[in-house]
């Protein structure tokens, strides 16, 4: 764009009027910009340090909780192993069954 445009686009729109940014401008929208980018970053490690403090406290408190459960479930598989089968055989196997009925057509796989 040359100059006689943006001087005609800027005489028709009063908004884009201003001349543009010299290196004064330039050097302080760049330092500007740093500045914001540097505030956010501080405030998103904040954010995420908050996020891991209470996830460790959300943690710690069902931890703390759900200790009388734990110990129960540790107390009956102390018993469950102790305890004898009820005759002292444990008989293991496989059955297989055999009949002699008639097959019905309907339950046939087509």
């Amino acid at each position: 764009m040359t100059t006689e445009e943006t001087t005609q686009s800027a005489s028709r729109n009063p908004r884009f009027a201003h001349q543009p940014p010299g290196l004064l401008g330039k050097i302080i929208a760049f330092v500007l910009g740093a500045g914001f980018l540097v505030l956010a970053f501080m405030f998103s490690l904040v954010a995420l340090a908050v996020l891991a403090v209470g996830g460790l406290m959300v943690w710690g408190w069902l931890w703390w909780k759900t200790r009388a459960i734990r110990q129960q479930m540790k107390e009956m598989q102390a018993n469950m192993q102790n305890q004898a089968p009820v005759d002292g055989q444990i008989i293991e196997g496989e059955v297989i069954r055999e009949t002699t009925a008639p097959l019905r057509p309907e339950r046939l796989l087509r």
